[in-house]
C-alpha cells in the first residue's frame, strides 16, 4: 500500500513540510516537492511560506508566484506563514537570545527579539496577504528558525492562528495546548561541520523516533545543494512512511478526522 494511502486505523503520523517558500526558493522547492511526493504521496506535505526573503524577494505584486501557491494549496499542500522576511533585524547580543541567535541560526531568527506590536502586525498582515491570495485560511504561523520570543508567543494567540510549532512540539496558541511532542528532524546545509551533524542526527533519529506517535520532518531549499542530505532525507521519509501515517498539521487539531 503506497505512503499517501496509510491504513486509517494507524496511531502514528509522519507530518513532513518544506520551509522558505518563496519566488527566491522556487526551483529548489520543485525539486524538493517531487522528492517528497516519490515517498510521501503528492501534495501530502506543507509548505512554509515567506512573504518577502531577506526583503529580496516580495510575493505582493508577484502574480505568477501567486498562481504558484494557489495551485499547490489547491492540490492539498497545507500552508503556513513562515514570518515576514526571515531575516532577524533586531538581534541580541547577551543571554540566552543571544545565544540562539548567534547558534541556532544564520541571522534568521525573525521573531526572536521582535517586541509584541512589530510581530503582531508582521504575523497579521502575512496571514491577511497569503489568505488573500489563496482564498483560504492559513494553517498556521512557523517562526523561522523555530525561534519565537515573548512578544511573538503573545501575538501568535492575538493573531488567531490555529497551530504554530518550534523544534520540540506542535501546539495551539489560542490554549497553549500542546498537539505533538519530539524533534524536529531536519538538516543544514551551510557548512561541514553542520552536514555532517545533521547526518549524524537523521541516522540517530531514523532508529531513535520510531516510537514516537508524531515524527515530523522538515527540509530547506539548502539540502538540494548536497547530495549527502537528499539521500539522508530520502532514507527517513521512507524510514518513518513504512511505519507512520502520512498526515497534515490539521489532523492533530481536537476532533479533526
Amino acid at each position: 500500500m503506497p505512503a499517501n494511502a496509510a491504513p486509517p486505523h494507524r496511531a502514528k503520523r509522519l507530518i513532513v513540510s518544506i520551509h522558505d517558500v518563496s519566488p527566491r526558493s522556487e526551483r529548489q522547492v520543485d525539486q524538493l516537492a517531487e522528492a517528497l511526493s516519490r515517498r510521501v504521496g503528492d501534495a501530502r506535505f506543507a509548505m512554509l511560506v515567506i512573504p518577502d526573503h531577506w526583503r529580496e524577494a516580495p510575493i505582493a505584486g508577484n502574480a505568477a508566484f501567486h498562481s504558484r501557491l494557489r495551485g499547490w494549496a489547491d492540490a492539498g499542500v497545507e500552508m503556513f506563514l513562515h514570518g515576514w522576511c526571515h531575516r532577524d533585524e533586531t538581534p541580541a547580543t547577551e543571554g540566552l537570545a543571544g545565544f540562539k541567535g548567534k547558534h541556532m541560526t544564520a541571522g534568521e531568527g525573525e521573531f526572536l527579539n521582535l517586541p509584541y506590536q512589530t510581530a503582531r502586525d508582521r504575523m497579521a498582515e502575512g496571514k491577511a496577504m497569503l489568505e488573500d491570495i489563496l482564498g483560504r485560511p492559513l494553517a498556521g504561523f512557523i517562526a523561522p528558525a523555530w525561534l519565537y520570543g515573548e512578544g511573538a508567543l503573545k501575538a501568535l494567540a492575538d493573531v488567531g492562528f490555529d497551530l504554530a510549532e518550534d523544534h520540540m512540539k506542535v501546539w495551539r496558541p489560542a490554549t497553549g495546548e500542546v498537539l505533538a511532542r519530539g524533534p524536529v528532524i531536519t538538516w543544514a546545509s551551510r557548512s561541514k561541520a553542520r552536514i555532517r551533524s545533521s547526518l549524524f542526527f537523521s541516522a540517530l533519529a531514523r532508529t531513535a523516533l520510531g516510537p514516537m506517535p508524531t515524527v515530523r520532518v522538515a527540509v530547506h531549499p539548502g539540502d538540494t545543494t548536497v547530495p549527502a542530505l537528499l539521500e539522508s532525507i530520502d532514507r527517513t521519509l521512507a524510514r518513518f512512511a513504512a511505519s507512520h501515517a502520512v498526515s497534515r498539521y490539521a489532523a492533530l487539531l481536537p476532533g479533526a478526522a
